[in-house]
């Protein structure tokens, strides 16, 4: 028995030399996980606001027939952080029938087809977008002058930074009022406001994401 007590202290000592380090490695994984799970959300639901301007009249031409193409520049912020944005669309040029929401004999439905947009943030990550449905709600009688209220829904691209495998769809619905003419008294220049909703996936999370 007394042969035995010296080998048993060294086992001891050598299961207690083993499992310290592993206890330790252990316990940083779990910090490690507990510190990277939060930085990513699968489903993030967001809402940004937003303000800016609306022209019927880009520089850039998408060359779709029957269309002009529509430039729109805003900026805002929401639940990704603060934001600016330039969206290029193609808008039909002659009315379409309009749905029920739109009726009214003073107002003009217009559609939108092809086009995308790119959303800069604070920390340089860029978000891309693609025009996939969209509508303008035109009211020449409004109570304060004429308006549009438009609605547009962009599918998700990807992009850098934090965006670099994001998809997902996005939302917006604008309200717009004309500022300037042209010289047959047509509106080519609006003032705009209103807010992005959907759902964005793959998007890593950080300090960009606490602007709203």
């Amino acid at each position: 028995m007394e042969r035995l007590t010296p080998i048993g202290t060294a086992a001891t000592a050598l299961f207690r030399s083993v499992r310290e380090p592993m206890k330790h490695l252990a316990t940083v994984a779990l910090i490690l996980n507990l510190g990277v799970a939060p930085a990513y959300a699968q489903d993030e639901s967001v809402k940004m606001a937003y303000s800016g301007t609306s022209t019927g009249a880009s520089a850039v031409n998408l060359q779709q027939p029957g269309t002009v193409t529509v430039e729109e520049n805003f900026e805002g912020n929401g639940a990704l952080g603060p934001f600016t944005v330039r969206i290029i669309s193609a808008e039909t040029n002659s009315p379409q029938e309009p749905p029920s929401t739109c009726s009214g004999p003073a107002n003009i439905y217009l559609t939108r087809g092809a086009g995308a947009g790119v959303f800069r943030f604070q920390d340089g990550s860029l978000l891309k977008v693609n025009v996939t449905q969209g509508a303008d709600c035109i009211d020449f009688a409004g109570q304060q002058g004429p308006q549009g209220h438009c609605t547009v829904t962009f599918q998700i691209a990807g992009g850098t930074g934090r965006f670099k495998n994001a998809s997902g769809t996005l939302t917006f619905t604008e309200t717009t009022v004309p500022v300037l003419a042209d010289a047959s008294n047509h509106p080519v220049f609006f003032a705009a406001t209103g807010q992005f909703t959907g759902t964005v996936s793959g998007v890593q999370i950080g300090d960009e994401q606490n602007g709203q």
